[in-house]
């Protein structure tokens, strides 16, 4: 069994003081992948980089970070070595350090924090090529006969039952039109929102919350967060969750087991 976390920490450095190393110890997960981590790794002290299990092995590190300080970027914690760690090969994505991919051999597992949308749809355009070209790096592996899993902040919430309010966020970024019907799409080209597999029709399950008007204490959220894998992986998803009880950040683990 392979058990694979990811989560949106808002921030590596804020969250490190609010329990995340505890956490990180007793998941003793194989995988971790991070998003939102803003910032390099010259920035973090070596307790970022000794981090261990609960059988005290140390995890291997991987970031991505943007050119921007303090902004965005990606990570991946694992008990073993990746054969090879791949950015996305597109300048105007790996600046902003949205994509790592880890190859562990029978599985590729990429750590991705899509970009928001933004008021008004501002960075709608740039959020679609980034979701076309992760669309497209996935079909490559495929036909590679590569099974892949990718974890993240979506910055989606799919359909109505993925969010609190759908009808008055219509217009609001992670729920605009374009947004959904790329996830629609991305779906029916061969891959499986694993979470939604196995809780069909079951509403108020969210994964990030705002900070204002005690949003997370009355569970008025979204979820964004997701594990997808190739339609070939559907067979070994074993469990899914989604650790709302965890603080530290906006946004909650999210976790997967896989029978490989």
């Amino acid at each position: 069994m392979m058990n694979i976390l990811s989560w949106n920490v808002n921030g590596i450095r804020a969250v490190s003081g609010k329990g995340f190393f505890d956490w990180l110890k007793i998941q003793s997960a194989d995988v971790v992948c991070l998003q939102e981590t803003k910032a390099k790794p010259v920035q973090l002290t070596k307790e970022f980089f000794e981090a261990t299990d609960s059988s005290g092995l140390v995890y291997k590190t991987v970031f991505a970070s943007a050119a921007r300080p303090g902004y965005s970027g990606v990570a991946i914690y694992s008990r073993k070595d990746p054969l090879a760690t791949r950015l996305l090969g597109i300048d105007e994505f790996d600046g902003e350090g949205r994509y790592l991919e880890a190859d562990f051999g029978p599985l590729v597992v990429v750590s991705a924090y899509y970009p928001n949308s933004q008021d008004a749809g501002a960075r709608i355009d740039y959020k679609l090529r980034f979701c076309e070209a992760v669309l497209a790096r996935a079909d490559v592996l495929v036909k590679q006969k590569r099974q892949i899993l990718i974890c993240g902040d979506y910055n989606i919430a799919h359909t109505p039952i993925d969010l609190s309010h759908p009808k008055a966020n219509e217009a609001n970024p992670g729920y605009l039109p374009q947004e959904r019907e790329f996830m629609t799409r991305f779906l029916a080209a061969g891959y499986v929102d694993t979470f939604r597999e196995a809780h069909k029709d079951e509403p108020k399950h969210y994964s990030w919350w705002s900070y204002r008007m005690r949003a997370r204490e009355k569970n008025v959220g979204w979820r964004l967060d997701y594990h997808c894998v190739n339609e070939a992986l559907r067979p070994a998803i074993a469990a899914t969750g989604i650790q709302s009880e965890v603080m530290g950040s906006d946004h909650c683990p999210v976790s997967i087991s896989l029978d490989l």
